[in-house]
């Protein structure tokens, strides 16, 4: 694939994956992206998932042609793109390999070697000329991790964005593109939306025409569309109106609960209401939609004196990643001594900007007159304007 007439794409597929780092299901798979840019310098840009070398460095080959690459760009040491470093640096003895220092470092600790006689270390600002390209480098440190450095090259006006802009899924599935950028972002990059805010400034003064991330498609169109979705992650704001209902139950009577108030949020207009069950559901895209709408609903059992496991797993999901400007509303069931919401809501004591609603649901072991109360209740403030 042709990203540019100079930029060629020479990444890969993976339709054998289940989990991406071990946790995430990526149903359609996911895309390793490797780029090399022939000009009178030729530079490659980031490796691949060590399942892949040879089908990455047949590609290379193939873009190449009789020709050798000068330089090796690593952007991020993360594995699934750095895992090929040293298979191209024996492969290409000539080849100088081009990154932050502490990406070096981390070499040193992957392959035992950090190429100090075959490197160029660069930072902030700095350049390297390949001809008509100039790649200008634009440290990222954590976005998402310490090392990481972005690229920009002027001739073709192309963002490399190390992780920036990726989503799950191979490049051969057609998807819609939020959703999987969005669960990635949330599940992977979430916690550091300040560090995201920080490079979106630096990002907002290059005349960008192409961002070329390393998963996902090459994005060329309407860029704005994918800039405000980030800036709206990064910054924690609500991207849609609607309410999203998370719950576990042991023997039915909280899904009830949920259900009732789900169809009451319904029948009063709400524009989208989504429900999760935890114990069940995909816990990615559950924390996904947490973070996407602006009202979010936990209801659970006491258990053990604490709360049912998966809700105490998704709590902890969202808290490490920040979740903020949201309003937050309970539902609790006990047979004798029901804490789940005093224990939920004290898990969000280090939350920022957590609206608590003046509604919470009390079930005493299964619905009552009172307990039905509550959620007419719940239904009319979640909805009021």
């Amino acid at each position: 694939m042709n990203v540019t007439h100079d930029i060629k794409y020479i990444g890969v597929n993976d339709h054998t994956i289940d989990l991406f780092e071990g946790q995430y299901d990526v149903p359609n798979g996911m895309a390793y992206n490797s780029y090399v840019i022939l000009d009178e310098k030729i530079a490659v840009m980031d490796s691949i998932d060590q399942n892949f070398g040879d089908e990455w460095l047949g590609n290379l080959a193939a873009a190449l042609g009789e020709r050798k690459p000068d330089y090796l760009v690593v952007h991020h040491m993360e594995p699934d793109h750095s895992a090929n470093i040293d298979r191209f640096m024996k492969a290409y003895p000539e080849a100088v390999v081009v990154s932050s220092a502490k990406a070096f470092a981390m070499m040193k600790n992957f392959f035992g070697t950090d190429y100090a006689q075959r490197r160029i270390v660069v930072g902030e600002k700095d350049t390297l000329s390949l001809g008509r390209h100039t790649l200008t480098f634009i440290a990222a440190p954590m976005v998402h991790w310490p090392e990481v450095m972005v690229s920009y090259d002027d001739c073709d006006k192309v963002l490399f964005s190390a992780d920036g802009f990726g989503k799950f899924g191979a490049l051969d599935v057609q998807e819609d593109w939020a959703c999987e950028a969005r669960r990635y972002y949330i599940g992977i990059v979430g916690k550091y939306g300040p560090q995201v805010q920080a490079l979106l400034k630096k990002a907002a003064g290059l005349d960008i025409e192409i961002i070329a991330p390393l998963h996902g498609p090459v994005l060329r169109e309407n860029l704005s569309y994918y800039i405000n979705l980030y800036d709206i992650w990064s910054s924690y704001r609500v991207e849609s109106e609607g309410v999203m209902i998370a719950y576990t139950s042991v023997y039915g009577n909280t899904r009830k609960a949920v259900e009732l108030l789900a169809q009451k949020l319904r029948e009063k207009g709400c524009p989208k209401v989504a429900v999760a069950d935890l114990a069940r559901d995909d816990m990615a895209e559950a924390v996904e939609d947490a973070f996407r709408y602006g009202k979010l609903v936990l209801a659970t059992t006491t258990y053990n004196a604490d709360i049912f496991p998966f809700m105490k797993e998704f709590i902890h999901h969202l808290t490490e990643r920040n979740f903020q400007n949201r309003t937050v509303a309970f539902v609790e069931n006990g047979s004798w001594a029901p804490m789940a919401a005093k224990v939920m809501k004290g898990m969000f004591e280090k939350s920022k900007n957590l609206t608590f609603t003046d509604t919470t649901v009390k079930i005493m072991s299964a619905l009552s007159g009172e307990s039905l109360a509550q959620i007419d209740a719940l239904a009319d403030e979640l909805t009021a304007e």
